[in-house]
C-alpha cells in the first residue's frame, strides 16, 4: 500500500510540473521576455532607384548627333581618323554602376567644339530615405548652383514699347495719329548684337525633359578677343543624373558663338539620352 501511495504522489507531482510548463501566464503573456506591442513596428526600408546600371557613355551619342554637335568630325579626311574622333575619351571612373562620362574635341574650319556628358546613379545609404528621394535633393543643389536667373514676367500693353531681339525695332511707341518715320531714315545694323538675351534663350528650368532638368548659357571670354560660349543641360530621371557640357569657341576674331543653335543641339541630344533611358 506504501509502494502505490508513492506512485501516485509522484504522478500527481509529474503532472503539476507539465502544467506549469505549457500553461501561458495571465492575460497572455509571453514568458520569453521579448514585447508584443514591438511587432510590427519596424521601419520598412526605402525603395531602390529604378536604374541599378548606367550606360556606356561613348556608345551613348549616335554618330548623326554627333555631326551635328561636332561639325569638324566630318571634315576629317583620314576614316581612322575620324573613326577615332567619333569613339570619344571615357572620363576616368572607379564604379561604372554609379557615375560614368565621355569627352569629345574636334577643330573645324570654323571653330573648336567640345561635348561632355556625365551620367551619375544616386544611392542613398539611408534607410529611410529612397534612392530617388535622394538625387532630388542632389539635383535641387546643383540646380542652386547654376544660379539660375527669375524669370521676368511682363504684362502685354500695346502702348508699350516693342524691342526685338535684333535690336532693329523702335523702343519708342508712337503717339497714335503720328506716322512711323521711314525705314531710309532709320540707322541699318543687321550685325548689331542683342543687349539682351531674349527670355526664351536665357538660362532657365526646362519643364518637357526628364523628371526635371535645368539649362545655363554662359559667353565668356577665352582671350582677348575670342568669345567661349559654354551651353549645359541637366535633367534627372528616377535616381540618374545626366549632365550635358556643349562649348564651341570661333576660329574668327570677334565671332560669337549662337545661343539659340547651341541650345537647341544640347537639347536635342538630352532628349536623345533621356529617351535612351527611359527604354
Amino acid at each position: 500500500m506504501q509502494r502505490k501511495a508513492y506512485v501516485s504522489g509522484a504522478a500527481a507531482l509529474l503532472a503539476a510540473l507539465l502544467a506549469g510548463c505549457t500553461g501561458g501566464s495571465p492575460g497572455g503573456d509571453t514568458t520569453d521576455g521579448s514585447n508584443p506591442d514591438d511587432s510590427g513596428t519596424a521601419t520598412a526600408a526605402a525603395e531602390p532607384g529604378r536604374y541599378r546600371t548606367l550606360p556606356e557613355p561613348c556608345g551613348a551619342v549616335s554618330d548623326d548627333t554627333l555631326d551635328v554637335l561636332l561639325p569638324g568630325i566630318p571634315q576629317i579626311a583620314d576614316a581612322d581618323q575620324r573613326e577615332k574622333a567619333y569613339e570619344g575619351t571615357a572620363t576616368l571612373t572607379y564604379d561604372t554602376d554609379r557615375k560614368v562620362g565621355c569627352r569629345w574635341k574636334v577643330e573645324s574650319a570654323d571653330a573648336t567644339d567640345h561635348l561632355f556628358i556625365d551620367f551619375e546613379r544616386v544611392v542613398s545609404y539611408d534607410n529611410a530615405v529612397s534612392d530617388e528621394t535622394q538625387a532630388e535633393q542632389l539635383f535641387a543643389d546643383r540646380r542652386t548652383e547654376a544660379d539660375l536667373p527669375v524669370p521676368t514676367v511682363t504684362e502685354s500693353d500695346p502702348a508699350a514699347p516693342t524691342i526685338t531681339p535684333s535690336g532693329s525695332a523702335s523702343a519708342t511707341a508712337i503717339p497714335s495719329g503720328t506716322s512711323a518715320p521711314s525705314s531710309s531714315s532709320s540707322p541699318s545694323s543687321p550685325s548689331a548684337t542683342p543687349s539682351t538675351t531674349p527670355t526664351d534663350l536665357q538660362p532657365r528650368v526646362l519643364d518637357d525633359l526628364g523628371d526635371e532638368a535645368f539649362l545655363d548659357d554662359v559667353l565668356s571670354s577665352a582671350g582677348s578677343t575670342v568669345q567661349q560660349r559654354t551651353v549645359t543641360v541637366a535633367f534627372r530621371t528616377s535616381n540618374v543624373i545626366v549632365t550635358i557640357q556643349y562649348e564651341e569657341q570661333p576660329a574668327t576674331v570677334g565671332a560669337v558663338p549662337d545661343s539659340k543653335e547651341m541650345q537647341d543641339r544640347a537639347r536635342n541630344l538630352a532628349a536623345e539620352l533621356a529617351d535612351a533611358l527611359a527604354g
